[in-house]
């Protein structure tokens, strides 16, 4: 394939949620791995994580005032929609001064008005859909888009056929699952050996129902021989620890606000809990990870059940609903991690549905646009 001989510039947009933030990161190092001297500005909304975890990672970002519509509540979205004005002048304004050769949009509350200013100026857009369930913004801005890369098949029941690819969703590049992070683990988190273990995972802010679950469940957790490994989130982590104190947490569960070494985690893991976000599953499904999936019921479009009935459709994931989860989780999930052969099965399973390379697949469809 032949490539103009000047580096792209390229705006990434989107955010909100680490599920959009760690693929824009993998699709960005992707784009400085084809081409070193690329320009990539991301475009983000302000007061969001993307604002802090972009330039950690090395890249430059600016805000935009966008928010999420209420769908609850349509009084409060007039200032929202004022907010989406003031985005809209300020996306096309961050267009005309970075001239970017095309502009990519991994979702999230900024995506939109940077995708739709950029098309508007005549730059090629690609759409990186994560989800089974498209998002209202991406179906708008697919009109417009020359590729839409995918990570689930049927997505042309929301896409023209001709503009998807499948790619997969990329992850974080650091994620490794071996006997050496598995030895590292058990000392770094304080776990025993000699345990079968469950990681409990909730994300940021989809984390209550799941720790309610936990705490529910603790006294047959202390009685199962099974340890937890537990990441509780950090709003509800000085809660959570006050339990701790007054001794009501056993000792074969193990408390943490957030888990900075997911590599770790994983490799000690024997059964992963966990939200159904796109990026998650993406997760598991490249590491062979056996996994009891929660949707979160308080996303658009009940996107995460999409997500889980994807997986548990192909016999590659248990699924317990949000309502359930406080009186059968830990029920589910403690006898599933002593059964050895559904765990391979269930692994087994959910390997086949991974899509490895993601983000260098994307670049990719990247360099067949910018090559026009």
């Amino acid at each position: 394939m032949t490539s103009p001989l000047r580096s792209p510039r390229v705006i990434i947009s989107g955010g909100g949620t680490g599920g959009h933030i760690f693929p824009a990161i993998s699709i960005a190092n992707a784009i400085m791995d084809r081409w070193p001297d690329a320009e990539i500005l991301f475009v983000g909304a302000e007061n969001r994580m993307e604002m802090e975890r972009v330039p950690a990672a090395g890249y430059s970002i600016v805000g935009l005032p966008v928010a999420g519509f209420d769908r609850r509540n349509p009084l409060r979205n007039i200032p929202v929609a004022i907010k989406l004005m003031k985005s809209m002048l300020k996306a096309k304004k961050i267009v005309t001064s970075f001239k970017p050769d095309i502009a990519v949009g991994v979702g999230g509350y900024a995506s939109g008005p940077t995708l739709r200013a950029a098309a508007a100026a005549g730059v090629p857009t690609l759409l990186q859909e994560q989800n089974s369930y498209a998002g209202v913004t991406n179906k708008i801005l697919a009109r417009k888009a020359a590729r839409i890369c995918v990570a689930y098949e049927g997505m042309e029941r929301f896409f023209p056929k001709e503009k998807i690819v499948l790619t997969g969703n990329p992850t974080r590049q650091d994620l490794v699952v071996s006997e050496e992070n598995r030895k590292s683990g058990y000392a770094h988190f304080g776990l025993n050996p000699e345990l079968k273990t469950i990681l409990l995972v909730g994300g940021s802010l989809g984390a209550r129902t799941l720790n309610e679950s936990v705490i529910a469940s603790l006294a047959s957790i202390e009685q199962s021989g099974v340890q937890l490994l537990w990441q509780c989130g950090n709003y509800y982590f000085k809660e959570i620890s006050a339990l701790r104190e007054q001794g009501v947490i056993p000792g074969n569960v193990h408390l943490f606000d957030f888990l900075t070494r997911m590599d770790y985690a994983y490799s000690v893991a024997d059964l992963v809990i966990s939200r159904a976000g796109a990026g998650s599953i993406s997760e598991f499904s490249l590491l062979g990870k056996p996994v009891v999936l929660v949707p979160s019921p308080n996303v658009a479009e009940d996107h995460q059940t999409q997500n889980a009935m994807a997986l548990v459709r192909n016999d590659a994931a248990v699924m317990v609903t949000d309502a359930e989860a406080k009186g059968c989780l830990f029920e589910t999930a403690l006898r599933l991690v002593k059964d050895d052969s559904r765990l391979d099965e269930l692994s087994r399973n959910i390997l086949k549905l991974a899509q490895p390379g993601s983000a260098r697949r994307i670049v990719d469809e990247i360099a067949k646009i910018y090559a026009h």
